[in-house]
């Protein structure tokens, strides 16, 4: 029972709560989307977790302070284009979403693209990973956050081609993101004095028996068999791949890995694997503290570069809302060129930029994964090998079919 001080308290207090209550409702609110993989093969590299990186990003900047509101959804594209396609239709034409973020499919972050194009909404692209997104695909509502095809196949190919590694035999995920690192392998072999002696496609999402594609490559005689894939799939492949032994006669390289697949493998299937990130939770202090404060929401499930993409596009969205007003960011053209103005800075990647053509320069990291001996813990999995800045690590723009820098 409340005493006669206590009830004073509660009454002089119920107005003043209903006061910031009335504040909150009446504070701008942006509204960001993030359309992302919650039930597939790509659901833990990007996934729930992605989702709980945006809303970090939120509880980290708390854009009530700066005088507006961010209110973060979730959707699952279940790996097909026209779902994420009418899921972002939905919700700008029916939910007042201002921006949209992950789509860890290239495919559908096409379909999304042409969207926000259209109704002139923002695109953060956390997930999708084709370099193309920024070259023939580039449009002035989108920015490429996540790691791409063109940097990583240049960080790890020619790593492994300096190995003296010259036979490379291919195993492509079929479709946009598979077909594009394809590509890029094969230039940078091709470019590094090495030859593609064969390659396979596999049916892409549905595949779980690599058994026959794996065989053409022993067979082959190459002595870099190349996984252009990623998720799921790569680490299926790389688990069936040491179960039939192909590791004896070739080196397995992850074109496109994440530190989620490595701890799926486990030390003792993955060990010596050469793959690239922009992020990795024991960089430097900041990455540190970011990971401390981040996985005990996450169930365990440390964060890979693509959930540190969803969580510095997130905040740099907010911090240009926060420099230019809120009201700004309703349109994705201007919100898009505001944000390129502004230089980045956050936890995961540091001190970066954003180039005209939409690129997100983040350092990009080759590391090989650890021996079981050498890891101190279950997510100490990765040996620093080499660091390309930022700047150098993606196409040059001089290269670029974008149409927005080379007019």
């Amino acid at each position: 029972m409340l005493d006669r001080r206590g009830l004073v308290a509660t009454t002089l207090a119920a107005p003043l709560l209903l006061t910031a209550r009335a504040r909150a409702q009446q504070l701008p609110t942006l509204r960001l989307g993030v359309l992302t993989d919650l039930s597939g093969q790509y659901r833990d590299n990007s996934g729930p977790t992605s989702v709980l990186a945006a809303k970090q990003a939120v509880e980290d900047f708390r854009p009530e302070t700066h005088g507006f509101q961010v209110e973060i959804i979730a959707a699952d594209h279940q790996q097909k284009p026209d779902i994420g396609a009418s899921v972002a239709r939905s919700w700008f034409d029916r939910e007042a979403v201002d921006a949209v973020a992950d789509v860890n499919n290239t495919a559908i972050a096409l379909a999304v693209r042409n969207l926000v194009i259209e109704r002139d909404k923002t695109l953060l692209i956390s997930g999708a990973a084709s370099a193309d997104l920024t070259g023939k695909w580039c449009n002035p509502n989108t920015i490429h956050f996540a790691p791409d095809t063109y940097g990583n196949a240049h960080s790890t190919g020619n790593a492994v081609l300096k190995l003296g590694k010259k036979k490379w035999f291919l195993v492509v995920a079929d479709y946009v993101f598979g077909q594009t690192l394809e590509a890029e392998v094969r230039n940078v072999v091709q470019a590094g004095g090495g030859q593609v002696i064969g390659s396979v496609r596999y049916p892409f999402p549905g595949t779980t028996d690599f058994a026959a594609f794996l065989l053409q490559a022993q067979t082959s005689g190459a002595d870099v068999v190349a996984m252009c894939s990623t998720g799921g799939d790569m680490e299926n492949a790389v688990k069936q791949a040491h179960e039939f032994g192909l590791g004896t006669t070739a080196l397995i390289a992850a074109m496109f890995g994440f530190i989620t697949e490595v701890h799926a493998m486990s030390l003792p299937i993955a060990e010596g694997l050469y793959l690239s990130e922009p992020f990795y939770w024991d960089l430097n202090e900041r990455t540190r503290a970011f990971t401390k404060r981040f996985v005990p929401k996450t169930n365990g499930n440390y964060p890979s570069s693509l959930h540190a993409a969803c969580y510095a596009a997130t905040l740099h969205w907010m911090k240009t809302a926060k420099a230019n007003g809120p009201e700004a960011m309703r349109s994705g053209r201007a919100a898009i060129a505001a944000m390129k103005a502004i230089p980045t800075d956050d936890d995961c990647f540091g001190a970066a930029s954003i180039r005209a053509d939409g690129r997100f320069l983040a350092d990009l990291h080759l590391f090989q994964a650890k021996t079981p001996a050498q890891s101190r813990a279950p997510w100490d999995v990765y040996n620093a090998i080499a660091t390309t800045p930022g700047v150098d690590a993606y196409r040059p723009l001089a290269e670029s079919a974008c149409q927005m820098v080379r007019g």
